[in-house]
């Protein structure tokens, strides 16, 4: 799938929250007030076209649903990092967050029992 642009991501964050919205209701939920309905509208279609939103037909007036999940996006969103940037390696990635202090030894130890209570559960 196409990236989004930063913009499009903000849309899309407020589509997962919503889970459904009209153009209005997508503007109300955006904190840069200056946004003009239009641009909003515009940028909704650029991600419809991009695969990311649906809508449903109300006559001329249209309501937007996301067509990828939060997961899903966040799962793409990390494996093109950690290809881009880490040469694929999570490990090179977890040890970037912890040696910049993003992760403590206590968050690391939790995710080592995720890891290992995921093993024995298989």
């Amino acid at each position: 799938m196409e990236k989004l642009t930063n913009k499009e991501e903000e849309i899309m964050h407020v589509l997962w929250k919503l889970k459904k919205a009209f153009v209005k209701e997508v503007l109300a939920e955006i904190p840069e007030k200056n946004l003009h309905y239009n641009t909003v509208s515009t940028i909704i279609r650029n991600i419809e076209e991009k695969g990311y939103i649906a809508h449903t037909a109300f006559g001329k007036t249209h309501q937007y649903y996301p067509a990828v999940s939060k997961e899903e996006y966040r799962k793409q969103f990390m494996q093109t990092a950690s290809k881009k940037f880490f040469d694929n390696s999570y490990k090179s990635m977890v040890s970037f967050f912890a040696k910049e202090e993003k992760i403590s030894a206590a968050e690391l130890r939790e995710i080592l029992d995720i890891i290992e209570n995921k093993d024995s559960n298989e």
